[in-house]
């Protein structure tokens, strides 16, 4: 019985080794959760097989540097790749790409995406109840640009909505947390 490698294990195996092995194992690990989350971004199963594939290509070809910061930082590490390789990708699609979205959060604006539950579920100070009164709208900047830690550019791409709006949406939502937790 063979013990289990930490993550920082993993990496620095496919990092320098190449260690297919050490790359399955990852792949095991990691892709069903990131499909999942990734899912909750993107409606298209295409696309997001797409940015699965490609972010542990990315990983496997030694394109994407890794550098451990902590114990669960791998899953953050991967977020980010497969968030970016995410944007890349509705930016190819166009239009066509952004109805497709608008059209899945319409169709399921009234289930709760993981993110949101655990939002909703925050207990630090009223922070639950403020993140709960902010507009669907005000909450989805916060999640991209906090959470997620897409740049303006990324999140006005992933959002459908231009770059001044991000920002004047990512005020107001400062504002009325700061407000509502004083």
């Amino acid at each position: 019985m063979s013990e289990t490698r930490s993550d920082g294990e993993l990496l620095r195996a496919i990092a320098a080794d190449r260690d297919r092995h050490a790359f399955e194992e990852l792949y095991r690990r990691y892709a069903p959760w990131l499909t999942a989350r990734m899912r909750s971004r993107c409606a298209d199963a295409g696309i997001v097989d797409d940015v699965v594939q490609e972010t542990f290509l990315a990983v496997w070809r030694g394109t994407a540097r890794h550098r451990e910061q902590g114990a669960s930082d791998a899953a953050g590490w991967l977020w980010r790749i497969a968030a970016r390789r995410l944007v890349d990708a509705l930016r190819g699609d166009g239009a066509r790409g952004r109805l497709r979205q608008t059209l899945a959060r319409l169709r399921h604006r009234d289930e709760a995406s993981a993110e949101e539950r655990v939002l909703a579920g925050v207990e630090h100070g009223d922070l639950a109840g403020a993140l709960t009164r902010l507009s669907p709208e005000l909450r989805a900047v916060l999640q991209a640009t906090v959470i997620d830690g897409l740049t303006t550019r990324e999140a006005a791409v992933l959002l459908g909505i231009p770059p001044g709006t991000v920002k004047t949406r990512a005020l107001r939502a400062r504002r009325q947390l700061r407000e509502a937790l004083a």
